[in-house]
């Protein structure tokens, strides 16, 4: 196949983490062809989108050895590619936007993951409120007045993040004895001016998140996201670490009672995030997670999503 991936610069990915470039790897490895871009390197004339790309060859080597890119050219995204992986990191803003309008142009002739249907529907945080029984309490207001009577609710206690962030940005402890409760509300909402998110603290989190990678629904894998010492938050971007898990009986539940709505949204490659056996957000841009889910599992995940591509493809190319 001739597989393009829309990612943020491949210069600064952490070869050790970073998900995109495992997947990359796996998909060379099966002897696909791969191509890189960004979101700039899109163009439509009339019904035809094009993009300029740059060849790569992946190579598991310290920076800058990790990725070798080819003389750019340009080609066109419905008849010259096979599959497209979003893969750019959030926030979801207007270019974001704009991205996943420009793709619908190749809707039927090239295989986009995820769907930008779906990826437009699907907001990390409020998505997640389509399954609200299995979620903690959680509230979504711009106002100061009604996060303090949730606040209150919750025993004084309770977490407040942003719509459009990513990797545990933005994402605090709100106490009401809180000398500076006042001051991060009105920063978090941009005093009044924007909504956020705020949810019941979890007493569980000290014990760290599990993400939780879904393909086409099924379950790949588990990871346990524990928090540095001092820190309510267990992003690996922020400093958590990464530990072998398994999922719960409830836990399963959950990813059964989640997975028939990404399926049919087109959200194929997704990773939810869970903490106290409750479901967090649910991650449809660029889920991370694969490359300690296989360092752990040694299940080769990232193959699994490249032979799925592969199975996705020629179904669309049997079709008439």
């Amino acid at each position: 196949m001739r597989i393009a991936v829309i990612m943020d610069p491949i210069a600064s990915v952490n070869i050790d983490m970073d998900t995109s470039f495992a997947l990359m790897l796996a998909a060379q490895a099966r002897g696909h062809e791969l191509f890189f871009l960004q979101q700039k390197h899109l163009r439509a004339e009339g019904s035809e989108l094009f993009a300029t790309v740059w060849p790569v060859q992946l190579a598991r080597k310290a920076p800058p050895a990790h990725a070798v890119l080819g003389e750019p050219f340009e080609l066109s995204v419905g008849k010259d590619l096979d599959a497209v992986l979003i893969r750019t990191d959030p926030p979801f803003d207007s270019h974001y936007l704009y991205t996943t309008l420009l793709l619908e142009l190749v809707r039927g002739q090239t295989l986009v993951v995820n769907d930008p249907r779906g990826l437009r529907d699907a907001n990390e945080k409020l998505y997640a409120m389509h399954f609200a029984d299995v979620m903690p309490r959680t509230l979504v207001t711009q106002s100061a007045r009604a996060i303090a009577h949730f606040v209150a609710n919750e025993g004084g206690r309770a977490i407040i993040k942003p719509l459009d962030g990513n990797g545990g940005r933005g994402v605090m402890v709100l106490r009401s004895d809180d000398l500076n409760y006042n001051a991060i509300v009105e920063v978090a909402t941009d005093e009044g001016r924007r909504p956020v998110m705020v949810q019941e603290f979890l007493p569980a989190v000290a014990e760290g998140d599990k993400r939780v990678l879904l393909l086409d629904g099924e379950l790949l894998g588990a990871i346990l996201r524990v928090p540095k010492k001092g820190e309510a938050r267990s992003n690996l971007h922020v400093g958590g670490s990464a530990v072998p898990t398994e999922l719960t009986e409830k836990e399963l539940q959950i990813v059964a009672r989640v997975a028939p709505k990404l399926r049919a949204d087109g959200l194929y490659f997704v990773g939810l995030d869970m903490i106290g056996e409750r479901l967090t957000e649910v991650n449809v841009t660029s889920p991370t997670g694969i490359q300690e889910l296989s360092r752990f599992t040694h299940s080769d995940p990232e193959g699994k999503v490249i032979a799925w591509l592969e199975a996705r493809v020629r179904a669309m190319r049997a079709t008439p």
